[in-house]
């Protein structure tokens, strides 16, 4: 039986002072300066315990296109400032997130529901792009090639692109947003930012965390900008030929959505969608060792991060060994506050995200689908936002429709495979393409695994789970999660234009390939 804890949380309110909020906040930020949104109000709601934390008003269209004036203004002199002077104000913003990572790690928790201590990892992340993005800003690097024609010299660079939009999810209020902007900020951009209308307060504390760097280093006003707002802000992103790039974190309608508004003005679009992502559990894996890997995956944030465990492919023989262990440990699993740090797993962002869940549950029973454990909203001391569930485990088939689309709750399915063939076959036998993972000893199915016969996906792991990732490797995945990549390796180039530059220091001028064409 799931345990059901509570906890006090009456520190909430030293937080929000902390942080600089207030019950009615600026909807809009340009930098330094901050403005009330002339929209509707945007209300906060905590799925802790239904309370109102605060709100934002949303911006107008007028409101909007002044922000973007001014984040073109701002970009056409913050080009010119070289990269490792921007890279110094990067370092300047993580050693900020450092002193306030408490406090901001707090919020993250009770506006998105995520526990502590995922909320203080999520601000690490953040932290860690600024310490990546910093020394980035020296490396910068385009090769040089060598010309086909004599004393000439051929080389790449890349320029700063312009205003980069940047439209967040819920689910990483804050972390999604660094990814981007410390990127943008050394490769000499200017950002734009629209908040999931779910985690406003996040966005908002991240703005004030940021004032004083922006003052000390006298910024250009209108670099880090912030504008709340509904969908119809991220359309107007989406459709505005001013904003070379979009990058988008959402779910596969949204990025649909977005990518079809950019790609139809010829615009970059930087896509972070769904994830439907499988563990292969093989004979020769170490189940003690996976285990804790999996339930993380699977329950971590209440299985609200798109590169949550949604399938465990289990190999026959080991099958019912797996299901057992599971149900043991799901036995185990306590749900209440996420700010108690005794607690596994918080609640769910909203009713709507509950009734998705349930409506989840349903579906799998009509399906042919049977559960191992079966979850359902709870009720009760500390669980009055109605945002509380327990995590289900149900036995599938991969071909079942629920099970090629992607549930944004604690719900893992397990599937049974008898070769390794299979088991890679069913893992990418669904639309999505973004984390994998296979469990095992055996160096040749890891290699087999890794290679171009197997996993599809952006990230494949080997004897981890398929949950999280660390910011120096680019994180993104392929088919419907959308192909973007953010955060390490060479993700920066989409931030950049790239240009081709030859040098001609002869006296003569010669064609490519050897094409004469003279004149008298």
């Amino acid at each position: 039986m799931t345990n059901v804890a509570t906890h006090d949380h009456s520190g909430i309110a030293a937080t929000l002072s902390a942080l600089g909020l207030q019950q009615v906040n600026p909807g809009i930020s340009t930098g330094v300066n901050h403005e009330n949104g002339k929209g509707d109000p945007i209300v906060s709601i905590s799925p802790v315990d239904g309370s109102e934390i605060g709100q934002v008003n949303a911006a107008s269209r007028e409101q909007y296109e002044q922000v973007v004036e001014l984040a073109e203004t701002a970009f056409r002199k913050w080009r010119t400032v070289p990269a490792p002077v921007r890279g110094e104000v990067v370092r300047q913003m993580g050693e900020a997130l450092r002193v306030n990572k408490a406090e901001l790690g707090k919020l993250v928790s009770y506006e998105m529901g995520k526990s502590y201590q995922e909320g203080l990892g999520e601000v690490q992340e953040m932290i860690d792009i600024c310490d990546f993005a910093v020394g980035l800003s020296r490396q910068l690097y385009g090769l040089t090639m060598h010309s086909e024609r004599p004393q000439h010299r051929m080389y790449e660079q890349y320029h700063p692109l312009g205003v980069v939009g940047v439209i967040t999810a819920f689910n990483f209020p804050v972390a999604v947003w660094a990814w981007n902007a410390m990127l943008a900020f050394i490769c000499g951009d200017a950002v734009i930012w629209k908040p999931s209308e779910k985690t406003p307060l996040c966005a908002v504390a991240c703005q004030h965390i940021i004032v004083d760097v922006l003052k000390r280093n006298k910024v250009p006003e209108g670099i880090s900008c912030m504008v709340n707002g509904g969908a119809a802000v991220g359309e107007w992103l989406s459709h505005d030929t001013r904003i070379p790039l979009i990058s988008a974190t959402g779910s596969i309608r949204m990025g649909k959505k977005v990518g079809e508004a950019v790609g139809a003005r010829l615009g970059r679009s930087l896509l972070e969608l769904g994830g439907n992502n499988a563990i292969i559990i093989t004979p020769e894996a170490d189940l003690k060792s996976c285990l804790p890997a999996i339930v993380f995956g699977a329950v971590g944030t209440c299985g609200q991060r798109c590169t949550s465990t949604r399938r465990l492919i289990i190999h026959e023989s080991i099958f019912d060994d797996v299901k057992e262990k599971l149900r043991r440990a799901y036995g185990q699993l306590r749900i209440g506050n996420p700010l108690d740090e005794k607690n596994h797993v918080g609640p769910l962002i909203d009713a709507d995200a509950v009734k998705h869940y349930l409506s989840a549950l349903e579906s799998v029973e009509s399906q042919g689908g049977s559960f191992v454990v079966k979850g359902n909203r709870l009720e009760g001391d500390g669980m009055h936002s109605g945002c509380y569930v327990s995590p289900s485990i149900a036995v599938v088939r991969n071909e079942m429709e629920i099970v090629q689309h992607e549930t944004f709750a604690p719900l893992l399915y397990l599937i049974s495979y008898r070769d390794l063939n299979e088991a890679i076959a069913l893992q990418n036998g669904v639309p999505q393409g973004l984390s994998s993972a296979i469990m095992t000893t055996n160096m040749r199915e890891m290699e087999r695994f890794l290679s171009a016969e197997g996993s599809d996906c952006g990230i494949a792991n080997v004897n981890i789970g398929t949950s999280g990732a660390e910011i120096g490797g680019a994180f993104g995945g392929e088919k419907e999660t959308g192909g973007g990549r953010e955060s390490g390796s060479d993700a920066w180039k989409v931030y950049m234009r790239r240009q081709t530059n030859t040098i001609n220091c002869s006296t003569e001028l010669p064609l490519a390939q050897g094409i004469r064409f003279n004149l008298d």
